[in-house]
């Protein structure tokens, strides 16, 4: 049980460096489809919507190939580490940002852009107004890809190979612990994720509430 807490803020760490990096690319990809129009803009929106069912485990597999010795990014020397982990998870949670950002942004466009258009305002100079008034649900996005982080195992066991002391987090440690018949460890941790996974669908929750009304 020593190494409860490292373990803890090992995983927070991760999945909070994950979420801020899906953050900014998933809701600079959203603000691009939702305000530029461009050949192609549709497919991209297809396909970003699509991403939201990635398989970890081939994401996993598919950063393994990339950052391993042989692949096109070995040189980084990333694999097994904390940041190859947290590359996975942000693949993982873009597409979640993305898609819900998106939907947000275009329906504001929709209804706010031709009085911006009216007082001279452009869709790059639309835009920081449009996230303003967009900050609730733009939020619930970043939860839910903060969501998606913090339960992720099977890519960060590929990418991260479940080292202690170095790689270990919350839900690879229960993997491991329930295989060796530590279920102290293995349930302690599952509580501290449980009760972070409610915390957080309980905010999304409130938040989407107070949308509606």
């Amino acid at each position: 049980m020593e190494n409860f807490l490292p373990i803890v803020a090992l995983s927070l760490e991760v999945s909070i460096s994950a979420t801020l990096i899906a953050s900014v690319a998933g809701i600079s990809a959203a603000a691009l489809l939702a305000l530029v129009r461009f050949p192609g803009r549709g497919v991209l929106v297809v396909a970003v919507n699509a991403l939201l069912g990635l398989p970890p485990v081939v994401v996993g597999l598919a950063l393994y190939l990339l950052l391993s010795n042989q692949g096109a990014f070995g040189v980084l020397g990333l694999l097994f580490t904390p940041a190859a982990m947290v590359l996975a998870q942000a693949t993982l949670a873009t597409p979640i940002v993305a898609a819900l950002a998106h939907r947000v942004l275009e329906a504001r466009w929709a209804e706010y852009g031709r009085a911006f258009e009216a007082s001279g305002a452009g869709r790059v100079a639309a835009l920081p107004h449009l996230l303003a008034m967009s900050l609730r649900p733009l939020t619930t996005a970043v939860l839910a890809g903060f969501g998606r982080t913090i339960s992720e195992v099977g890519a960060v066991l590929i990418v991260g190979g479940n080292i202690a002391f170095h790689t270990r987090t919350m839900t690879t440690t229960i993997v491991l612990e329930t295989s060796r018949g530590n279920l102290a460890l293995a349930l302690s941790l599952g509580l501290v994720l449980i009760g972070i996974s409610i915390t957080v669908s309980s905010v999304v929750l409130m938040m989407g509430g107070e949308q509606r009304q």
